[in-house]
């Protein structure tokens, strides 16, 4: 696969191009601007950019103000303390508020990796699913990233968009279309059929590859939009294929597999099924590649629960 930049660095490019454009459009930042790879818009837009130290619940209170008067507001904050310490900000001053606020949550998952769980956000898809009005986002590579970052500027209620920060593969074809509210299937197959969400879904398209040398059909989703999800392609590639697993990197508990799980069980679809994702542990502490193979959030991990899987199928 051909590498290419950070999400966050594609992150920082689009909101650069975008706020050129646009001088409505605002950023927000905890003294964040370096990690969330926004110095160069700093640098070419400072009447646009706003910092207001660390103080996340501030900062989105502040942007929910700002977006109240017709600004186009990004509030950018590391994901770990921008859900958790500002979570009733984002509840109330935002979705309940019905204010448009971009918030996004920047070095996700484990991507902090040795700074240990305190610095890991594995709980904001389930805290963000249970609120009501604010979409949920997690774009797997540039493309995706760059789509939803021009999406979300014209998207008419409270979104939250999830990034990581490593280099990550290109993972689309050209001509790809990307909506928030639908998955892109990467690959058809027959066999078993990997569901992602956000950089996990490189992972997954490699297992993919692993298994269709050994003459398995994968089909590869990137669910790269939480919420709304896309139930017609996850209950067709459930009624299609004779395993599903999905894979994310967050708690096994309310996000992306529990997700597809209420959805499959509510419309009494019932396939072998398997959510790969950090389970109720005292979490591992080392890099994100270490943290992903400890919990087999890698291609070896992911093809051999998929052949674990399919093995036990009925």
């Amino acid at each position: 696969m051909e590498m290419g930049l950070a999400n966050l660095e594609e992150f920082g490019n689009t909101l650069l191009h975008l706020g050129q454009q646009d001088r409505d459009l605002l950023v927000v930042t905890s003294d964040s601007r370096g990690s969330g790879k926004l110095v160069p818009f700093g640098q070419a837009l400072p009447s646009q950019m706003i910092e207001v130290g660390i103080a996340e619940q501030n900062l989105v209170g502040i942007s929910a103000g700002l977006a109240s008067t017709g600004k186009k507001v990004f509030a950018v904050s590391p994901a770990c303390f921008l859900t958790t310490r500002a979570l009733e900000q984002i509840k109330n001053d935002v979705a309940y508020s019905n204010n448009p606020v971009r918030v996004v949550g920047i070095s996700a998952g484990v991507s902090y990796g040795a700074l240990g769980t305190t610095h890991h956000s594995l709980h904001d898809y389930a805290a963000l699913r249970a609120i009501h009005n604010i979409d949920v986002v997690a774009p797997a590579d540039n493309f995706e990233t760059r789509q939803a970052i021009v999406a979300a500027l014209t998207h008419p209620r409270p979104i939250y968009i999830r990034f990581g920060k490593k280099a990550m593969p290109h993972l689309h074809r050209p001509g790809t279309t990307f909506t928030i509210g639908k998955a892109i299937t990467l690959a058809e197959g027959t066999d078993v059929t990997f569901v992602a969400i956000g950089e996990p879904l490189a992972q997954a398209a490699q297992a993919a590859q692993l298994l269709e040398a050994e003459g398995l059909s994968c089909r590869v989703i990137s669910m790269h939009t939480l919420k709304p999800l896309d139930t017609e392609t996850l209950l067709a590639a459930a009624r299609n294929t004779k395993a599903l697993i999905t894979v994310e990197e967050h708690s096994q508990f309310g996000g992306l597999g529990s997700a597809c799980a209420e959805v499959l069980m509510q419309k009494r679809v019932y396939v072998p099924f398997k959510i790969v994702g950090f389970p109720d542990e005292y979490t591992v502490t080392g890099s994100q590649s270490d943290i992903y193979n400890h919990y087999g959030i890698s291609p070896q991990g992911l093809a051999e629960t998929a052949r674990t899987v399919l093995l036990n199928a009925p």
